[in-house]
Order: structure tokens, then C-alpha cells, then sequence
């Protein structure tokens, strides 16, 4: 055994000493459970001569050794691996974190020589990510911060509410100006607050819930909400969707007045139009409050722009952004 941790294999018969045999790079996502892999993969690693894996720790090799499979911890080097596989013989490398960098370049340098008659390579993946998989890499990285950072550590619901208001008007403003990579930037900044608050959430002493009861609580949401996805309703049309979804909500609520759930903080311009949006819904019959002043002249024009399909904040920010174009181009003297 050399300083790599390799035995190289035994005196090949000379009439098989020729055949240049086979290399699996078997590759492995954390994101899964370990021991969770391909059929391919199984067939592979019980087919295969020898099974080497360079890291003592590998999260796979306790359930590989359970299937009775021998791993040796070895990193071999291209040419040694090379060796092991001459005389037709298979062996699979079970990779590490880092994709085993090193050999891949080493046999890649190999086979560019063209002095090697080098063995057939392939690179087996043998557990896949699932969509959204990476939430579980932010999950654990807000977990370290949360436990380790100095700043994190001490922050609470309330100290960060101000970053979640700041957050979601960057994300407006991305989507409105039409920069998507801003776009993904801001939405992972949002992303942030959920995760952030979830985490400060498991640490309460008296009512903690985690990531996991906040998706489970959504998901369950959504599909009670969506009866026409899930369940025997029947939508064809995005009305119907918008009637399911109120009628479910209601329903869930028990509300006894529609103002009910309208957060009183929010834009001027928002809540108004919000306000005559659930009257509207509600087909209530509501005569705008008279009075002098600009705040009735916006609340009128509020409930006139919801009236006819518009977003009187959204529209009152467009028109800001072409005075703002307008300074500055007074400003460039242009």
C-alpha cells in the first residue's frame, strides 16, 4: 500500500492484461438521504471489482457496507486507478463533496497523452436533486449564522421587521424596472426574512415552530384554497379561481366584517384601494366618505383606479419614476 491509502491489484493473466476495463465516478447529492440511490447505481457498485472512496467520513459508506458492498478508503491517482482496471476490471469511485477534481484531471491527462490505452469512463449519478432541493442548503447555512454569528444571534421578530418592509419594496422595484437579475437577487433577499424569522421562531420558549411548519402551513393553505386543482371543483377561468378562493377564505376565517385582515400600515394609496376592493367583492353598496382635503381627493381616486383594474400605487410609482427622468434630465441640461 502506498501514501495514497491504494493497494494496487494483483499480476493480471496475460490474456486479459490488455483489456483497459472501466472507471464509475459515482457521484451523490447531500441533499438526499444517504443510502437513497439509483437502480443504476446499486447495479454498478455490486457489479464492480472494487469500490473506493477517498473520504473515511462519506455519509453513503455506512449504508454501501449494509448492502454488504467493500468500500476501500483509498485516493488513488489516474495512473494507479488506470492500473487497478486493466484486465477488464471495474472500479468505481464513490466521489466526495469536491467531484474528485484531482483524478478527473489527472485521467483527463491520461487520456490527452495518448501514451495510456486508457479504460471506458463514466461518471454514474447516483442520487439527483429535487426541485427546491437547495432550500435545504439555506436552511442549514441560517442554522450556523443563527448559532454562531455574533449579530444574528441576538436578533429578534421585531428587530428585523424594518429589513422585511425595505426587502419587499426592493422586490417591487425589480419587478417593476424589468432587471432579472435583480429580480432573483431581491426574491432571495425575501426569501432571507422567511428563513431568518423561522429560525429566531424555533428558538421561543413558549410557542417555537420552525421552516418546515411554516411550508407545511402554506402548502396545506394552498391546496384547500385550489379545490380545482385538488379536489371535484370545477375552474375555467381565472374568475371562477378568484370565487373559489374568497368563498374558501371566508369560510376559514369567519370574518364578521370584510375590512377584516387589511393591514392598516400598509401605502396610503394600498389600503385605500384594497378597502374598495373588498367592498366591491362584497357587493356592498358604500358611499365614499365625504370630506375636504387631498387625503379625500386620493382616497376618490383610489377607489376609481381599483374600480377599473388598476394598481393606484403602481401607477402613482410609474409616474414618479418619469418625474424622477424629468429631474435629471433638467439636472444633465438636456
Amino acid at each position: 500500500m502506498n501514501a495514497t491509502g491504494f493497494e494496487p491489484a494483483p499480476d493480471q493473466d496475460p490474456d486479459t492484461a490488455s483489456a483497459p476495463g472501466r472507471i464509475v465516478l459515482l457521484t451523490t447529492s447531500h441533499r438526499v438521504a444517504p443510502g437513497l440511490l439509483s437502480w443504476p447505481a446499486w447495479q454498478a457498485l455490486h457489479a464492480a471489482d472494487r469500490v473506493l472512496c477517498a473520504d473515511g467520513a462519506h455519509p453513503q459508506l455506512p449504508y454501501l457496507r449494509e448492502a454488504g458492498i467493500g468500500v476501500g478508503e483509498a485516493s488513488p491517482t489516474a495512473e494507479e486507478l488506470v492500473g487497478a482496471c486493466a484486465g477488464g476490471h471495474t472500479v468505481v469511485v464513490v466521489a466526495t463533496g469536491e467531484g474528485e477534481p484531482a483524478l478527473t484531471d489527472g485521467l483527463a491527462r491520461l487520456a490527452g497523452s495518448g501514451r495510456v490505452q486508457m479504460p471506458e469512463l463514466e461518471l454514474l449519478p447516483a442520487s439527483y436533486d429535487l426541485p427546491g432541493a437547495r432550500l435545504l442548503d439555506l436552511v442549514q447555512v441560517m442554522d450556523r449564522i443563527r448559532t454562531e454569528c455574533p449579530w444574528s444571534s441576538q436578533q429578534t421578530h421585531k428587530g428585523l421587521a424594518k429589513y422585511g418592509i425595505e426587502e419587499a419594496y426592493e422586490l417591487v422595484e425589480a419587478i417593476e424596472e424589468g432587471d432579472r437579475d435583480e429580480l432573483r437577487e431581491e426574491l432571495g433577499d425575501v426569501l432571507l426574512q422567511v428563513v431568518f424569522h423561522s429560525r429566531i421562531a424555533e428558538d421561543d420558549p413558549d410557542t417555537p415552530f420552525s421552516i418546515d411548519d411554516v411550508a407545511g402551513g402554506i402548502v396545506a393553505k394552498l391546496i384547500h384554497r385550489h379545490p380545482h386543482v385538488f379536489g371535484d371543483e370545477t375552474a375555467t377561468t381565472p374568475e371562477e379561481v378568484k370565487a373559489h378562493w374568497l368563498r374558501t377564505k371566508a369560510i376559514e376565517k369567519q370574518r364578521t366584517s370584510v375590512t377584516e385582515g387589511i393591514p392598516l400600515g400598509q401605502p396610503g394609496l394600498a389600503l385605500a384601494a384594497k378597502l374598495a376592493s373588498r367592498v366591491r367583492t362584497a357587493g356592498l353598496e358604500v358611499p365614499l366618505p365625504r370630506g375636504e382635503g387631498i387625503g379625500y381627493d386620493l382616497l376618490a381616486l383610489a377607489a376609481r383606479a381599483e374600480a377599473e383594474g388598476v394598481d393606484p400605487e403602481a401607477a402613482l410609482r410609474a409616474a414618479a419614476r418619469a418625474y424622477r427622468d424629468a429631474i435629471r434630465g433638467v439636472e444633465n441640461g438636456s
